[in-house]
């Protein structure tokens, strides 16, 4: 790539992580949504989340010709050995109802004791971003942000699994802190940092 791009396709269909790209690629990029396009998400069967981001940026710029940056993150648990990993939306349901997904984080870690809220859970938040053109990967990266899992949910802010997540050195859940703070630490900018060259 020698040019920067000017024009690109956001490859995902969760409203959340459309806004936190954007507010991460600069002003002059001209970006599309998977809406504009009626399209919807590829199935994803790849086995990490970089082989999943890869299916969806191939995915999206096949059926709209445009480069297209797509996303695949989710949280790791280490009691729940790294689940729900990339399943992280699957767990709430065909819908991704993430009220439904932390509800069975909660289960899941009851099932394996009790006392867990008397513990330190440690997890991680992964993304991992790639670039395609077609069947092109311009680029594929990823980015990761350690901490532990919140005994309740706490704050309105974010989506997904942020209520439950309180990054490393922080007393606050994703869920709590103000979405211009949250950009600037998580999962997604740190992967946006090595790719960021391209824009």
């Amino acid at each position: 790539m020698r040019k920067k791009i000017n024009k690109l396709l956001i490859g995902t269909n969760n409203k959340g992580k459309f806004r936190e790209i954007k507010a991460l690629l600069p002003d002059k990029i001209k970006t599309f949504s998977t809406s504009d396009f009626n399209l919807k998400s590829p199935r994803e069967n790849g086995k990490t989340f970089l082989e999943n981001s890869f299916i969806k940026s191939r995915y999206f710029s096949k059926k709209t010709g445009l480069i297209c940056l797509a996303d695949d993150s989710g949280l790791e648990i280490d009691f729940l050995e790294k689940r729900p990993g990339i399943f992280s939306a699957r767990w709430g349901g065909k819908t991704s109802n993430f009220k439904k997904a932390i509800k069975k984080v909660y289960k899941e870690l009851d099932k394996k004791n009790k006392n867990w809220r008397k513990k330190k859970i440690k997890a991680r938040f992964i993304c991992a971003l790639t670039i395609s053109y077609y069947e092109k990967k311009i680029a594929s990266v990823s980015g990761k942000i350690e901490g532990t899992i919140s005994p309740i949910p706490k704050g309105r802010n974010g989506f997904g699994y942020d209520p439950i997540f309180i990054p490393k050195n922080k007393k606050k859940t994703f869920g709590e802190l103000l979405p211009s703070k949250k950009y600037k630490i998580d999962h997604r900018y740190k992967a946006f940092k090595k790719i960021k060259r391209f824009f």
